[in-house]
């Protein structure tokens, strides 16, 4: 298992001993660019840490939110690229239908990049209903590392969150990530 975590704006500093990768928060809907998203960028490839991005989804205009997702991510060939489905500052959330398309567009317009879903282990067992996690799933569930509670298949696994969200994932070295992330 390697270890890693995910960091926004919310979390201006992290440590990198002891990670191989990263994934941090580039976007959300079509209006929110991650202010600190350079400098852990820079952080994490001076590190030599697997970078990857994600984008906290809302419902509707999936492809304008792909092209913004795109437009603000400083992505690389070998990073990972990811979609958040979770509940929005509002209380609503995107639809299946939203979160596969996403993914769908995403993969569409970098087919030579990993597209991950993230979401936690409430919205996979109560929202999905297509089982559909693009290249695979990063799956939030506060118990052991290594050990979330789905039958489902899954490369990462948040396992809390506190003082960051940490994550293991499934790869047997950083190198077998980082070419997993390559295609």
């Amino acid at each position: 298992m390697l270890h890693g975590v995910d960091v926004s704006a919310y979390q201006p500093n992290y440590d990198t001993d002891g990670l191989d990768f990263v994934l941090i928060k580039s976007t959300e809907g079509r209006s929110y660019v991650n202010p600190r998203l350079d400098e852990q960028v820079k952080r994490a490839r001076d590190a030599e840490c697997v970078v990857g991005f994600y984008h906290f989804l809302w419902p509707g205009d999936v492809a304008d939110q792909v092209t913004y997702f795109l437009s603000k991510t400083p992505e690389k060939d070998g990073d990972l690229l990811a979609v958040d489905w979770e509940e929005t500052g509002d209380g609503t959330r995107a639809s299946n239908a939203d979160k596969d398309g996403f993914l769908r567009e995403l993969k569409k317009r970098r087919p030579d990049h990993r597209a991950l879903l993230y979401c936690n282990r409430t919205f996979w067992r109560t929202y999905d209903r297509t089982d559909y996690a693009g290249d695979g799933l990063w799956i939030a569930d506060y118990v052991s590392a290594g050990r979330p509670r789905i039958e489902a298949e899954w490369r990462i696994h948040q396992y809390a969150d506190k003082p960051l969200d940490r994550n293991v994932a499934d790869f047997a070295s950083r190198s077998a990530m980082r070419d997993w992330a390559a295609g």
